[in-house]
């Protein structure tokens, strides 16, 4: 039998989901000042270059950033609610038939 997640809770979900969100907002804000910071970086190197330029660099940086964060967001939610203690390894030795 497969052994039921904490996420399966109602309650438990939606505290680990509410905690998920608030770290998103926390990351959407610092990734805005890495988006802003390589504005600074890159007007100090080249001075006024094509906006194409800032479009392609905010673009790369908040989509690298944002999707870091989500799945280590993802990651921390699974481990930190116990949900990757809720597996059934068929091929463990130690599994009870």
């Amino acid at each position: 039998m497969i052994p039921r997640s904490p996420l399966d809770d109602p309650d438990t979900a939606a505290q680990a989901w509410a905690r998920y969100k608030r770290l998103m907002r926390f990351m959407m804000v610092i990734t805005l000042l890495m988006v802003g910071a390589s504005f600074i970086a890159l007007y100090r190197e080249n001075g006024l270059s094509s906006a194409h330029i800032y479009v392609a660099t905010a673009l790369m940086v908040g989509f690298a950033m944002l999707l870091m964060s989500a799945l280590m967001g993802l990651v921390f939610l699974s481990s930190s609610t116990g949900h990757d203690e809720a597996i059934s390894d068929p091929t463990s030795p130690d599994e009870d038939d």
